[in-house]
């Protein structure tokens, strides 16, 4: 590490503000989520118990220390109640996703570019875009093609795949954002070679997405304030229903009957930046019943105190009752362009979130590792490779559910921690019961930033039948991870 780049450098304090310019589109997702000593942050999960054949952590839950990268330890790798069936690539994205087609043949597909343009030299020789992945034999995945599409190309956040209808969709976004070209491939028939249907601006602008179960209307959100409602009725012709303006919505995911929007809601506009992030619950009925010039009402918006970047909010059941996790990600980058305060700063993680009654949300429950916790985020922690930069770091990112009716398993890419899994069943007491992280060892590889470390983003998928976890790490690709000592079970 040069003095340069060393955390306090004049390099970090650029960055930082870069950073929190172009993550925000001019400012629009800088957070003030400043916590007080009345609103103390909450308490880290139970640890995970790791049994035979696990690799585990050496410090703090979460954390992967410099000392490790320097003895060695780092390179192998840490596992626990897990282990690597398959590895493919040497980058990887936001989301992992699977389908298996009428046919019977099961794929995956991911986007494999953080940022573009900045991931197209790290990317010359594994193809720009979206990868397919024959996963009929899991242990030897089988790359089919890299879907090139405007949409393909540069998905950012909003990858999707309809397992009701067999479409896999997509909008050109960025990290503020880019013209919502929506592209929708068929991946019906043969999800190893996806057909193109369409290839539209009826996303209006591009950043995360969502999508109704029923596979008719898709979702466009940017970090410039608009949400667009699409007509996928017919994938060949889509037809935007409604735009918003004014509104901050990242991640979207709808209840069963497509009636119920739950939004990870970047914040409002204010003197300071954006604050009061947390979710919104949107009531999107006129929408899903297509009623002319559709109106879209809030039902309510809840905050909390340690909040950073809301990214997405999973619905789910338990015993009947509805949920939502929801994760945040990143640090609250108001106060980490403070270079001052940025050890400090904010990291929202991820929580079960009541959402029985619509209009009157409750947190029940958080989802924290050790290294999250701010007594935690100064000292030597900020040597760690890739801990001090804010657009990695330990911090949230994605979260997934493998089912919606009683999931008992939850994964999380926490970033520089790498895939984290936590037992759900009871909502108010989460768990760690595993982990799998193989962090990059500075020096190893031609990466752009070149900070080592793990850089796990993407929302993982699952294979619920054989008891395995899919997901990217943005460093080092894509893995295909079983889980062991009992803890499959959890998914079937």
């Amino acid at each position: 590490m040069t003095d340069a780049t060393r955390p306090g450098g004049p390099w970090r304090r650029l960055t930082l503000v870069a950073l929190a310019l172009a993550l925000g589109g001019g400012g629009l997702v800088v957070q003030g989520g400043t916590v007080s000593a009345d609103d103390p942050f909450p308490k880290p999960v139970p640890q995970a118990r790791c049994g035979k054949g696990s690799n585990p952590e050496t410090d703090i839950q979460g954390r992967v220390p410099r000392a490790d990268y320097r003895s060695g330890r780092a390179a192998e790798g840490y596992t626990c109640n897990t282990k690597e069936l398959a590895h493919e690539g040497g980058s990887g994205g936001f989301k992992v996703l699977r389908y298996t087609d009428e046919q019977g043949n099961t794929c995956a597909f991911y986007d494999n570019t953080l940022l573009f343009p900045r991931d197209v030299v790290n990317n010359l020789t594994t193809g720009q875009g979206t990868v397919v992945l024959d996963m009929n034999e899991p242990r030897r995945p089988v790359r089919t093609t890299t879907l090139d599409s405007p949409a393909m190309v540069s998905p950012h956040e909003t990858l999707l795949v309809n397992r009701k209808r067999g479409l896999l969709a997509a909008v050109l976004g960025t990290a503020a954002t880019y013209p919502g070209v929506l592209d929708v491939y068929d991946v019906s028939q043969d999800c190893r070679d996806p057909q193109l249907l369409s290839s539209t601006l009826s996303g209006v602008l591009g950043h995360e997405s969502g999508w109704s179960r029923d596979g008719l209307t898709f979702y466009s959100s940017s970090t410039v304030a608009s949400l667009a409602a699409i007509d996928l009725t017919d994938p060949a012709d889509p037809q935007v229903l409604t735009t918003q303006w004014g509104v901050n919505y990242h991640g979207m995911r709808l209840s069963d009957d497509g009636r119920t929007l739950y939004a990870a809601n970047i914040g409002d506009p204010g003197p300071t930046g954006v604050t009061d992030g947390g979710i919104a619950i949107l009531d999107v009925s006129q929408v899903q019943d297509r009623v002319e010039d559709p109106e879209i009402t809030v039902l309510s918006k809840l905050t909390w105190p340690e909040h950073s970047i809301p990214q997405v909010a999973e619905p789910f059941t338990r015993k009947g009752r509805h949920y939502v996790l929801e994760i945040d990600e990143f640090v609250d980058f108001f106060e980490a362009t403070n270079a001052l305060a940025y050890p400090g700063s904010p990291v929202g993680v991820a929580r079960i979130i009541d959402v029985e009654d619509p209009t009157d949300p409750k947190v029940v429950s958080n989802i924290r590792l050790e290294v999250h916790q701010p007594e935690n985020r100064g000292g030597d922690q900020l040597q760690d490779p890739g801990a001090w930069f804010p657009a990695q770091g330990y911090a949230g990112h994605y979260c997934s559910l493998p089912k919606r009716r009683n999931p008992r398993l939850a994964g999380c890419s926490m970033i520089a921690s790498g895939l984290r899994l936590f037992d759900i069943r009871d909502v108010e007491h989460p768990r760690e019961v595993g982990y799998f992280n193989k962090p990059l060892v500075p020096g190893g590889a031609l990466k752009p930033p070149t900070l080592g470390g793990a850089y796990a983003m993407s929302a993982p998928a699952y294979d619920r039948r054989r008891g395995q976890v899919w997901y990217t790490d943005t460093n080092t690709g894509f893995y295909n991870v079983k889980l062991t000592n009992g803890l499959k079970k959890l998914l079937r």
